[in-house]
């Protein structure tokens, strides 16, 4: 009974490790911002450089990622105390996300070391089946309404207003369009998908030896 337990715990904890780390990988895809300025034409929509539109962005996602950096202060865009609150509750989720990741990555190494000993890496096929249905529902529900699905996300992990921005006072919403995070979505949905096949695939490539 205790080890069937310690191993839904590790079953949990793997779900848990690879759900944030395609989080994590998502949220820190400078490639995919660097991809939509020039694929959504957003230099049209300031004064600013590449150059310069990456290094504030940049300046943003250190206030977002590092725990230690306690203001947001961009070079070229100002932010309201809306706005603040709104990157404020953004960074919290972040640093949420990374400690969730750090705290389950050695229980799903231990775990899945632990089934390959046993040679029972095929017990991960079932769990990991059930699990990669979850991203293509929630993905279809974003294709079929992503202004909608938007709405939701922000009704589900915050509890204000304050991410609906004023161009006025923050203009940095002009180049953080509501596409560059359809995008963001897309990316995160691949990835997860990714890594929720591949404790299937290396489960049946165990049972295969097996037998």
């Amino acid at each position: 009974m205790k080890t069937k337990g310690l191993e839904r715990l590790g079953l949990v904890c793997l779900l848990l490790t690879l759900l944030t780390l395609a989080i994590t990988l998502t949220i820190n895809a400078r490639w995919l911002y660097q991809l939509d300025i020039r694929h959504l034409g957003l230099l049209d929509y300031t004064t600013l450089s590449e150059k310069e539109l990456l290094h504030n962005f940049d300046q943003l996602m250190r206030y977002l990622n590092l725990p230690w950096v306690e203001t947001l202060k961009m070079t070229d865009f100002p932010v309201s105390v809306n706005g603040a609150l709104h990157f404020y509750e953004v960074k919290r989720l972040f640093l949420v996300n990374y400690g969730v990741l750090l705290v389950t990555v050695i229980p799903s190494i231990v775990y899945v070391r632990h089934l390959n000993k046993q040679q029972r890496l095929w017990t991960m096929i079932q769990p990991f089946r059930i699990a990669v249905v979850v991203p293509i529902v929630i993905a279809f529900l974003m294709a079929v309404n992503f202004d909608r699905f938007f709405v939701l996300f922000h009704g589900v992990f915050f509890n204000n207003d304050a991410w609906i921005f004023n161009p006025a006072t923050d203009p940095i919403i002009n180049v953080l369009p509501e596409t560059f995070f359809l995008h963001s979505f897309i990316l995160f949905f691949v990835l997860l998908e990714i890594f929720y096949l591949l404790p299937i695939y290396f489960g049946k490539r165990a049972l295969k030896k097996e037998r």
